[in-house]
């Protein structure tokens, strides 16, 4: 617990603050030596009857710990002696956890207090929040030399500076109505840090969460989840390694936390993202590029609990198409130098009326190298389309090499916009001989 601010002397009542928080392990230096390496030399360990220096000294226990930095057990290397600490300041307080602090008034004068409405708030660069307020019900009095003490909670929700401010408005022996201020300062810092990365792959998103720990002390991660923003749904990938975990029954019972180190420990989490919607639906969806956002609590060495919840997490923005060339039909039999016709389909997927359409096969190689060409005109026109409507039409189309060929180049041109759109995906045909 620690203890912080003070009073002014012409008050009779005092504020004092401590902060309820767990201990630590009391840790001694870890410099500790081994009996025999003071009372016998290094040649004493080649006979194996000597006596060691254990048994030279006298088992009677010792008092005044003079003791206490010799090599008794293997693990006293560690430096752990079994007890605990209680704080000695108000120490580290950061991001997601709970502050839970003992205040007590004290009345150091001779004379009892009356009527003492006591305030307690947290004040930060944004806002003031009332943890406390017996206006209503007044402590009666405060005899001389006594005390009343309360617990007040916060969970910190905001970094940098905090203030709790302590109020009280009492009558003293005089009669006289006072008020008291006290000022109790502190810093919220970040316990952890969360870094992103998103990466598109086809239909597919994948997210990356970093996790690194900035606090002094081992965070023990009982839960990072990922909640998806609507029309999203969300899976963790977990790596070969941990198959034994992912298919083991007890794991919805019981989830071991993930440990990370203090002073930058990081742990790597992914996520695999698809849209709930077809392609149609997603279409009428407007436009938005916001994933979802992290759930994290952890614990520390122990077992001191803390929550955060981080920002929405915002992926690649997409381009809303305009329109969807698909292919309908592809003949069955395609014979070398004999026209065929491939069947497509134009989809309008915006709320307005588009076109008129040229479709054409751009030819980006030379003569000697274009397998299947146009047969005929080199571009083929098409009428306005309505909105969310559609038209299929068939390209004819002459191939001019045996065996697997491709189509590639098939263009659609916007001749009231002036605009082309994004190719056909290139498709793989097979010509045969007659």
């Amino acid at each position: 617990m620690s203890q912080t601010g003070g009073s002014s002397s012409s008050h009779s009542v005092a504020f004092r603050v401590m902060r309820l928080c767990r201990p630590s392990f009391n840790v001694d230096p870890p410099l500790r030596i081994d009996p025999d390496d003071l009372f016998v030399g290094e040649d004493h360990f080649d006979d194996p009857s000597a006596p060691s220096a254990a048994d030279l000294i006298a088992p009677d226990s010792d008092p005044s710990y003079r003791d206490r930095f010799l090599l008794h057990h293997f693990s006293d290397s560690m430096g752990l002696s079994g007890l605990l600490v209680l704080p000695q300041s108000f120490g580290a307080i950061y991001l997601g956890e709970t502050f839970c602090s003992y205040i007590s008034i004290n009345n150091s004068s001779n004379i009892e207090v009356r009527e003492v409405i006591i305030k307690a708030e947290i004040q930060t660069e944004r806002q003031r929040i009332l943890l406390l307020d017996t206006s209503k019900a007044p402590v009666e009095t405060i005899r001389a030399g006594g005390r009343y003490d309360f617990i007040v909670e916060h969970d910190v929700k905001e970094l940098g500076p905090h203030t709790l401010v302590c109020t009280a408005l009492y009558n003293d022996g005089d009669g006289e109505r006072k008020y008291l201020p006290q000022f109790f300062k502190f810093i919220v810092a970040n316990p952890l840090s969360v870094r992103t990365k998103v990466r598109v792959i086809k239909e597919t998103t994948f997210l990356e969460a970093c996790i690194e720990n900035h606090t002094k002390s081992n965070l023990f991660m009982d839960q990072v989840d990922f909640e998806p923003a609507q029309h999203i749904g969300a899976t963790i990938l977990i790596g070969d390694g941990h198959h034994s975990e992912k298919d083991s029954p007890t794991k919805e019972t019981f989830k071991p936390p993930v440990l990370i180190r203090s002073g930058g420990g990081i742990y790597n989490y992914l996520y695999q993202l698809k849209s709930s919607l077809d392609d149609s639906a997603q279409t009428k969806v407007e436009g938005s590029n916001v994933l979802g956002k992290l759930q994290i609590t952890w614990r520390t060495n122990l077992g001191e609990p803390g929550r955060l919840q981080t920002q929405q997490i915002l992926g690649t923005p997409t381009t809303k198409k305009e329109i969807e060339l698909q292919v309908v039909e592809v003949p069955s039999i395609i014979n070398l130098q004999r026209p065929f016709a491939l069947k497509l389909n134009l989809t309008n997927l915006t709320e307005r009326g588009v076109g008129p359409f040229e479709v054409s096969v751009s030819q980006n190689g030379s003569p000697e190298e274009t397998a299947v060409m146009i047969n005929g005109l080199q571009s083929m026109v098409l009428s306005q389309v309505e909105a969310l409507g559609s038209t299929n039409f068939s390209l004819n189309l002459i191939a001019t090499k045996p065996g697997i060929q491709r189509i590639t180049g098939i263009t659609v041109f916007d001749t009231r916009e002036m605009k082309s759109y994004e190719p056909l995906p290139d498709l793989e045909i097979f010509v045969g001989m007659d």
